[in-house]
């Protein structure tokens, strides 16, 4: 029988990429026992005035941040300029093209609370397990209540990663780096040069 693979997705906008993502997939990575994790972002609609990155950039941003890490891996399999993709849909286009693959998707317990709101989460259930990493917001007990409630509605393999707690947002970045304050070590060297390169995020 054939061994299958086990394939980490880490999705997301990453307008910027930050430590708390990277720290995220590799935790995810050595717990599971990985191939690799996908750092997957996604699409900004070309038509939508957005105040971040624009999407070259963000995949540039991805691409710096992860390139020293061999088991990490950057898909464009979300990055459409007609906008977002369902979790659904990438996740069947995956599975078609590697039914050899079992794939973790990894997130955080705030999306796990509005799961919900999610298009068609019991499909979602069966192509993949969930990983979920606590947030500051949330207790364990709390988290915990989540899991076993999301297990029980949509029949879900939902798996606790065992990670620091650091809970650092994007858009919070963005506005340091708008306001001057440095990023420093919140966010890779590499990826911090290009931004501040670029003049992205109204940096100078």
């Amino acid at each position: 029988m054939t061994k299958m693979r086990k394939v980490g997705i880490m999705g997301g906008t990453f307008d910027p990429i930050h430590i708390g993502h990277l720290i995220l997939g590799e935790n995810a990575y050595a717990q599971f026992g990985l191939d690799k994790v996908l750092f997957m972002p996604s699409g900004h609609p070309a038509y939508k005035l957005h105040r971040g990155a624009t999407n070259g950039q963000r995949v540039e941003i991805v691409r710096r941040a992860i390139g020293d890490n061999p088991h990490f891996e950057l898909s464009l399999q979300e990055m459409r300029d007609e906008g977002y993709t369902y979790t659904r849909q990438t996740l069947e286009n995956l599975t078609a093209a590697h039914p050899d693959t079992e794939y973790y998707f990894i997130m955080g317990a705030d999306s796990l609370l509005t799961f919900d709101t999610w298009k068609d989460p019991e499909r979602i259930c069966e192509l993949c397990t969930i990983v979920v990493a606590v947030r500051d917001h949330l207790s364990e007990q709390e988290l915990d209540t989540a899991i076993k409630n999301a297990s029980c509605r949509y029949n879900a393999h939902i798996e606790k990663l065992s990670t620091l707690n650091i809970d650092i947002s994007s858009s919070q970045l963005r506005k340091w780096l708008r306001e001057g304050r440095s990023c420093r070590y919140y966010i890779p060297g590499a990826v911090l040069s290009y931004i501040q390169d670029g003049g992205i995020y109204g940096t100078k």
